[in-house]
């Protein structure tokens, strides 16, 4: 945030102008009179111009915009004024001139001072309380630019206390810090109350997500399913779901990966579930799931998934439409599929189809590409060589998820395992008849 950029700046050069102030006062280096010309012509205008800066950014302000340059041109204005008018440059004009830039001066640090409580007004009617906060130590900062008036004047413009003395501005500096930690403070809490939020949104988000993505699957005749899914972070890209035709004893299987992570992800995930399951009421055809879902996506920014669809017939017939998604692995061996975009990208997008059979004892494994993506401490890929070994070897989805965990999980991981079982002849009288 660059208000806190501000903030450092003038702190340090109040900082640096403490130290001055001890070394003119406990050693001969630097004499009185160098620093306050020190003080007046340099570190006073730029405290003002700095603070008034702060306040700037701290308000969020964007109107007028030509605030800043106002506060910078101010603020030069007044230090050149300041050097010749109260004569700090070894009587170096003449002393009508220095009573001109003298008057010039004290119009300059009349128009700081307007400019300083327009800001602080601006900000107590865009923010209000923190705008009230801020307005105690802002009206000394605006009395410390007419400190030297005050001293001749005999209105406090120093104070004397136990054999220290302390300038206006000093006191206005320590209101503004004492504001500025105030305003962090309260700041603090508003982010910690939020990020408290955030985190019962995540954790709903967890609840609805836990619904969407099933784990406990309904039995389905001729086929043993089984299904891993380990989300990278709280809310997961990763989606499946698996409906079965009412009549036929068919079964449709979707799995995808939404690009990104996170709670957008998440979000994201929950409308093609959605629409999933109203498409899969209409027709289990895999190219009719899958455009209804390019549909859904198009014209929503940056939203694209990959995504597969597969219907498995009661007889092993399979009918697989992929867009975009790590092709399946049948027998251990990776389908023969041609390439096709992911979802979201252009209106009506084909994508590549294929048809095969599942003979009785045939294992599918549809796979997110968050397998592959694991990493190491070291950095290195856990790579598709090991993908295809594990597809070939591993005997149970679970084993896969686990080996890619341990090798180090940067993102999503779900595993769906399909083996083709053998199915009685009266289960498919039954459902014949049903048809």
């Amino acid at each position: 945030d660059a208000v806190y950029r501000w903030v450092a700046g003038c702190f340090m050069l109040f900082t640096l102008m403490s130290a001055i102030y001890i070394v003119a006062q406990c050693a001969q280096v630097i004499s009185f009179r160098t620093f306050f010309v020190w003080f007046q012509v340099i570190v006073n205008p730029l405290s003002v111009g700095g603070w008034m800066m702060v306040w700037w950014v701290w308000f969020r302000l964007r109107h007028p915009a030509w605030v800043p340059k106002a506060i910078a041109i101010l603020t030069v204005a007044q230090m050149v004024t300041m050097a010749f008018g109260a004569n700090l440059v070894n009587d170096a004009v003449p002393r009508q001139v220095g009573m001109a830039f003298f008057v010039v001066s004290v119009v300059i640090r009349l128009l700081l001072a307007a400019l300083l409580v327009f800001i602080v007004s601006k900000g107590i009617r865009e923010t209000g309380t923190e705008g009230w906060l801020v307005l105690p130590a802002v009206i000394p900062m605006g009395a410390a630019l007419f400190e030297n008036e005050l001293i001749v004047f005999h209105l406090m413009g120093v104070w004397h206390f136990r054999g220290v003395t302390i300038l206006f501005v000093e006191a206005a500096e320590m209101m503004m810090a004492a504001a500025v930690g105030l305003l962090m403070l309260l700041r603090m809490l508003q982010s910690v109350r939020r990020q408290r939020e955030m985190a019962l949104d995540v954790k709903q988000a967890q609840a609805v997500q836990r619904f969407l993505i099933p784990k406990e699957l309904p039995p389905i005749p001729g086929l043993a399913i089984e299904t891993e899914y380990h989300p990278a972070r709280d809310v997961g890209g990763d989606f499946f779901q698996i409906v079965q035709h009412p009549t036929d004893g068919s079964a449709l299987i979707v799995a995808g990966d939404v690009v990104g992570k996170g709670l957008k992800a998440g979000m994201m995930v929950a409308l093609l579930v959605g629409a999933i399951r109203t498409a899969s009421d209409m027709s289990l055809n895999p190219q009719f799931v899958l455009g209804v879902l390019n549909k859904r996506l198009m014209r929503r920014g940056d939203a694209q998934a990959t995504c597969l669809a597969l219907r498995i017939g009661l007889d092993g017939q399979a009918t697989l439409a992929n867009a975009g998604h790590l092709a399946p692995y049948l027998n251990g061996e990776p389908l023969p599929m041609e390439g096709a975009l992911p979802l979201g990208l252009i209106d009506g997008a084909e994508c590549s189809v294929m048809q095969f059979s599942l003979a009785v004892g045939d294992n599918l494994l549809l796979m997110s590409d968050g397998i592959a993506e694991a990493m190491d401490a070291e950095g290195k890929l856990f790579g598709f060589e090991r993908v295809n070994e594990l597809a070939r070897s591993a005997t149970c989805a679970a084993e896969i998820a686990a080996a890619a965990q341990r090798f180090g999980q940067e993102d999503d991981i779900s595993i769906i395992s399909v083996t083709r079982t053998a199915v009685s002849q009266l289960t498919i009288a039954q459902t014949l008849e049903m048809e």
